[in-house]
């Protein structure tokens, strides 16, 4: 589950982490009231709050919203409400919206924060080391993901124990790589265990400042807030349940939500299904390798039936933008048979009308092959993930 970067922000001020001042706005009056409460004079920026990243680097597809991007600066008062009539109601589109976009029901008007440098930060569960991972990079204009594909050296990464925070030395190594004043290590200090303690405290599965913004003070300031949250532990979390926004959410979203899985859209022609955001990203990686990409993501979960599998299935079977289906299961609590009886019962109900490739590994893998070859359905059937992905694109361009 993720929710939005005044909701974020608000939950990591908490922790000791310095936020600009800011308040949400519904409508283009609103904007300007709250205006002057954040900051009588200004500057001001005005910050569309959808559930992206890249805002400042999107666009809006309605002609009234302008050239200007989701995040704006803005220098004077009367200028507000025009720039929130233009932005509320209207749609961003940005890298990870994908090209229909996500409407914007209100603004983040916020206190315009003067800094002399940023980088990236987040704390991440890295599963191949099994570890909380800090992660810092100086990005620059580069999205961090382009960093982490064609320049990793360029991103820090550091395990932090669960136990207790960040230790002096990590400190030092932080403050070096990020070439940070040695004033700014006690507020580095701070925002790194406000971070860690924030994220145990809410059972998070990622939680991103991009970007920290550095003070003339050497003050660290989270100039942008991203959280998202372990879907599985939110039973102990009533307060950040009630905070899901179902606006925020496509249908397939909470179709997938309903079976507690996780859908995700994307702009390529490829549906992907996995059990695991491991494999979602080892899929992505290999089809960008090869000049494709993604359509959706169903990430499905175990401790399910085959009926819940067969809906979710469904999800990327009836998805018009997939023209290909990639399925990659690794078997563990989720045993590879309930995926093949899963597709069997998806098929038999919507059909199978784009070229659909599996790749099982583990728990009943030999099954499951076994009653999909017995089902004579047009399956693929592969060994490894890279002739899983060679042979999903290949089907996908002679069905062109």
């Amino acid at each position: 589950m993720n929710i939005h970067e005044y909701q974020a922000k608000k939950i990591l001020s908490k922790y000791g982490i310095v936020i600009p001042k800011g308040k949400i706005a519904y409508t283009p009056n609103e904007a300007k009231k709250v205006a002057a409460k954040v900051s009588l004079r200004g500057p001001w920026m005005l910050k569309a709050q959808i559930q992206s990243g890249a805002r400042a680097k999107g666009y809006f597809l309605e002609e009234k919203a302008g050239k200007k991007a989701g995040i704006r600066l803005i220098k004077s008062r009367r200028d507000i409400i025009k720039n929130a009539e233009q932005m509320l109601g209207s749609t961003l589109v940005t890298l990870q919206t994908g090209p229909k976009g996500k409407s914007v029901s209100r603004i983040y008007v916020e206190a315009y924060t003067k800094v002399k440098k940023i980088f990236y930060a987040a704390l991440v569960i890295d599963r191949m080391a099994s570890a909380l991972t800090l992660l810092v990079a100086e990005t620059g204009e580069k999205e961090i993901n382009e960093l982490a594909l064609n320049e990793p050296e360029k991103i820090l990464k550091i395990a932090l124990p669960l136990n207790h925070g960040v230790a002096p030395e990590q400190i030092r190594k932080v403050l070096e790589f990020l070439k940070l004043p040695p004033r700014s290590g006690r507020s580095l200090k701070r925002l790194i265990n406000g971070l860690h303690k924030a994220f145990l405290d809410y059972d998070a599965s990622m939680i991103e400042i991009n970007p920290v913004g550095v003070m003339g003070s050497g003050q660290l300031v989270a100039l942008d807030a991203k959280i998202s949250f372990d879907d599985n532990a939110l039973y102990r979390h009533a307060d950040i349940s009630a905070l899901q926004d179902d606006y925020e959410e496509g249908e397939r979203e909470l179709q997938a939500a309903k079976y507690k899985f996780t859908y995700c859209d994307f702009d390529g022609n490829i549906g992907c299904i996995v059990n695991g955001d491991g494999l979602a990203m080892a899929i992505m990686d290999e089809l960008q390798k090869r000049g494709y990409s993604a359509a959706c993501f169903l990430n499905v979960k175990g401790g399910v039936d085959k009926d819940k599998i067969a809906s979710g299935i469904k999800i990327i079977m009836t998805n018009p933008k997939v023209e290909g289906i990639l399925i990659n299961i690794l078997g563990g609590f989720l045993r590879c048979n309930l995926i093949a009886e899963g597709i069997i019962a998806a098929a038999s109900e919507v059909g199978l009308n784009v070229p659909l490739v599996v790749r099982f590994e583990g728990t009943n893998k030999d099954e499951a092959k076994e009653i999909l070859q017995h089902s004579k359905l047009p399956v693929i059937i592969a060994e490894e993930m890279d002739s899983a992905v060679d042979s999903v694109i290949k089907a996908v361009e002679e069905s062109e």
